[in-house]
């Protein structure tokens, strides 16, 4: 009969070549480290840990008698101390002599002062290959990669079986080759060793994303896990070419497999070919379209609380119409809202909520108001009276009439049944895309809250255009409520900008800074300088992480994901690439 340790042995074993054991076709070659460097400000083995090279590591620590260990350091101080005062001091070994004695009485005081404790230190690698050329070749590498980090090693030749043996969760450490590898160190030290320092994302329900880059682990990520992350929002910052847009259409793919309902805001027209691949709907919205928006629906899907159909939709249309009007003083902005209620209430609706519904006589039973029902801008246009106030706004307002805005004066009839839409905002020029880019992200809004119990999500590509300089307090609050309360309907924001410096431009940064605190996972693809070291100010980005920034190739990431950070590389297969390209 077979117990468990017949099954989980070996079908052979061969130790034959003192430089490597072989077991089942595998090659195994150890490492001893024998040496440290003196003094340490990271931790020792984190370049190693990082490594992709397939290799096990045990780490050992011996706790020493600290009464015994003053006793023969206080002897080991008093010998040296007597020979370094009669000694020659042209002897060659007088510094490493002194070096000894001064380290002994730091020990010495350490224990006896501050109550610490002394430590020998084992560390053993054993590095694993099914190639003996290739194992020859990490061997190498991992040598050169410690000897840099001031550790010294020496191959563990004809010990390759004590070497096998204690880096196997055995808590085996050998007594061959112990003192080869013992080192001293004290208690407060040991935090250096701390070997668990990898970043490694890889969520039980998430999507994959790449690899990372040091150790070539997967990561998926599933951000709309609540247990593991505060929201589901992100940030993807790059310069143009570093790979965001890329990146961007990855995950829409992704999330579009598993059924999740998304919404894209595209200045650039960039999403074009992934929609119709995923069969999903493109909105064309500008002057030679025939979709269109408008911006004086109140959709059913609108309301936030349990009532307030028409306040909540008068404080949307603050925002659209301060890009219209520019900044406005309290007394403008109370005959503005004096003019949109008129305007309602010629529609008959007011701010009874019973106001938005109508009987249907087909069906025999009350059903919300269509677009048909609602107010245009020339409702409002023609509702505007003929004195100071009223000919400031119908100035601003004729070009959304009569002029190359008109498209802005329809009923709504576009249909948004799909779980992927995209609204293409390209014709409406540099000028105008804020006016298309707030008017779907009020659509989009209103489409979010629908449901709470499934996911979703809105992309808002170049939302500097909505919270940056060129945008005012009413609409980049709107964006900000959108990143802080959207959590609690199911669903994610995603903000994507190459203008770093212009998302951070409209009142010292604090709309853009609110945003990037509410995105639990952040990516940041290659930046410019200048745009590195406005994102300093207000991220928590190290220096070491400012250079990588700088210096990652196309399509390589620095990732934020809740507490981790993580250099990754995004990966995708033929079939995807086909898709997106």
């Amino acid at each position: 009969m077979l117990d468990t340790k017949d099954k989980m042995s070996p079908g052979y074993i061969s130790n034959k070549n003192p430089k490597y054991l072989e077991i089942d076709g595998m090659y195994y070659s150890g490492l001893i480290i024998i040496d440290y460097y003196r003094e340490y400000h990271d931790i020792i083995f984190k370049n190693l840990i990082n490594t992709n090279v397939n290799m096990n590591i045990s780490i050992f620590y011996e706790k020493q008698d600290s009464y015994k260990t003053i006793k023969d350091l206080t002897y080991f101080i008093g010998n040296v101390g007597v020979n370094l005062k009669e000694g020659n001091t042209n002897r060659e070994d007088i510094d490493i002599a002194a070096y000894s004695y001064n380290d002994a009485k730091y020990i010495r005081k350490e224990i006896q002062v501050n109550n610490d404790d002394l430590y020998f230190l084992y560390t053993y690698i054993n590095i694993l290959s099914d190639n003996e050329r290739e194992l020859t070749r990490n061997i190498n590498k991992i040598e050169s990669l410690l000897q840099a980090n001031g550790l010294i090693t020496k191959k563990a030749n004809f010990r390759q079986e004590q070497i096998f043996l204690s880096t196997i969760p055995l808590m085996n450490n050998n007594n061959d080759i112990k003192n080869v590898s013992k080192r001293n160190i004290l208690g407060n030290s040991l935090v250096s060793t701390y070997p668990f320092i990898s970043s490694n994302i890889c969520d039980e329900n998430g999507i994959f994303i790449g690899t990372n880059i040091y150790n070539n682990s997967l990561i998926l990520v599933d951000r709309f896990n609540k247990n593991k992350y505060k929201n589901a929002n992100m940030c993807v910052f790059g310069t143009s070419g570093a790979g965001k847009s890329f990146y961007t259409k990855l995950l829409i793919l992704r999330y579009r497999i598993m059924g999740m309902s998304q919404y894209i805001i595209d200045p650039e027209r960039e999403y074009t070919k992934l929609c119709e691949n995923l069969d999903g709907i493109c909105i064309k919205f500008g002057p030679t379209s025939d979709k269109y928006i408008n911006i004086l629906d109140i959709r059913e899907d609108s309301i936030e609380e349990e009532k307030g159909f028409l306040t909540t939709k008068i404080g949307k249309l603050r925002g659209f119409f301060s890009l219209v009007f520019g900044d406005l003083d309290e007394e403008r902005i109370a005959i503005l809202e004096e003019y949109l209620i008129k305007t309602y209430n010629k529609k008959n609706i007011n701010f009874d909520d019973n106001s938005l519904y109508k009987f249907d006589e087909k069906t025999n039973t009350k059903i919300f108001k269509e677009s048909s029902d609602m107010p245009i801008l020339e409702d409002l246009y023609y509702e505007l009276d003929d004195n100071e106030s009223g000919d400031f706004f119908k100035r601003k307002l004729y070009p959304f009439i009569n002029g190359s805005l008109k498209f802005l004066n329809n009923y709504t009839n576009v249909e948004l049944d799909n779980k992927l839409i995209i609204a293409d905002i390209y014709e409406l020029g540099e000028d105008n895309l804020k006016y298309g880019m707030y008017v779907f992200t009020e659509l989009f809004w209103d489409k979010i809250k629908k449901d709470r119990n499934i996911n979703k999500a809105i992309y808002l590509d170049e939302i500097w255009r909505l919270i940056g300089v060129t945008s005012n307090k009413f609409v980049a609050s709107f964006i900000y409520k959108i990143f802080k309360t959207i959590r609690k309907y199911g669903g994610s924001a995603v903000a994507i900008t190459q203008d770093v410096s212009d998302l951070f431009s409209l009142d010292n940064g604090a709309y853009g800074k609110s945003i990037l605190n509410n995105s639990s996972i952040k990516s940041f693809f290659s930046l410019e300088e200048e745009n590195i070291l406005v994102l300093s100010k207000y991220a928590n980005i190290s220096e070491k992480e400012k250079i990588e920034i700088k210096s990652l190739k196309r399509g390589e990431s620095l990732m934020f994901i809740g507490d981790n950070h993580i250099l990754a590389k995004i990966e995708c297969s033929e079939e995807e690439m086909e898709m997106i390209v």
